[in-house]
């Protein structure tokens, strides 16, 4: 279906909108005629070859698939009749019956992609409606190729879980990486020589797992029987409660995710 098809992103202007038009023009999947994007205020300086417009309708009649990349909270006021269009939210919280029966189809699909599209490494689980068809689901793939690794999973219950697990996910090792620093800092190394070797470490890591493939459980036990400084460490870290903190910060994420769709 390669350059065949129209897209429009309702909250084009915004990070995560951007991000994935990126995506699809950088891959090649997309041309950038074929690509709608809306905005708030000022039009966004970027992508000067897609169509731009601040009327959300204008962009839904352009387009075969409409992306909706917006705040949950925002969403309610989107009033976008969607008839005969592949709609695909990239919304925590809302489900696929809302999206249903306020976009007016049954063709719907509801994902989270990451922080991580930007550099085109997302992680996006996504899942589609029983009247989106054969091509709506090969199509939604294509899409969150072009952003990273995608997988349609088998309830919306997922959907909410993975909304913490993956959704936030990039925010995770970041903010063990912002520790990390801070306590390098602190013993004297200097911000800069700080932010290089964490960043190299958090960099590092990530390509490293990819390449080996192998469940981080082995990777976390191969270090320890060394019984070197890294298990003194990572023995520390979880007596101190290091995985519990993880499922709670979990835990507290997927009942947000819950409330945002029931608030909308």
């Amino acid at each position: 279906m390669r350059g065949s098809f129209t897209v429009g992103v309702i909250g084009g202007g915004g990070w995560l909108g951007g991000a994935l038009a990126s995506s699809l023009l950088g891959s090649g999947l997309l041309q950038s005629q074929d690509l709608s994007l809306s905005y708030r205020g000022q039009k966004p300086q970027r992508d000067p070859g897609a169509f731009w417009t601040p009327d959300n309708q204008q962009l839904c009649d352009r387009s075969d698939v409409v992306i909706f990349c917006v705040r949950p909270v925002d969403w309610p006021s989107l009033a976008v009749d969607c008839s005969g269009k592949l709609v695909v939210s990239v919304m925590a919280g809302i489900c696929l019956e809302q999206l249903a029966r306020n976009h007016k189809t049954d063709r719907v699909v509801r994902a989270l992609p990451n922080a991580a599209a930007e550099v085109g490494k997302s992680y996006t689980p996504w899942i589609a409606s029983a009247g989106a068809t054969v091509a709506d689901r090969s199509l939604t793939r294509q899409i969150f190729q072009a952003c990273g690794v995608e997988d349609e999973v088998a309830s919306e219950s997922d959907i909410d879980y993975l909304t913490g697990l993956t959704g936030s996910g990039p925010a995770f090792p970041a903010l063990l990486a912002a520790a990390m620093m801070e306590d390098a800092v602190r013993r004297g190394i200097s911000p800069d020589v700080a932010r290089r070797c964490v960043n190299a470490v958090l960099v590092g890591t990530g390509r490293l797992v990819e390449l080996r493939s192998e469940c981080p459980h082995v990777v976390v036990e191969t270090f320890m029987d060394y019984r070197g400084t890294t298990a003194a460490a990572l023995e520390t870290m979880r007596a101190a409660g290091f995985e519990s903190a993880v499922r709670d910060g979990l835990a507290a994420a997927l009942r947000k995710s819950v409330s945002m769709g029931q608030s909308s």
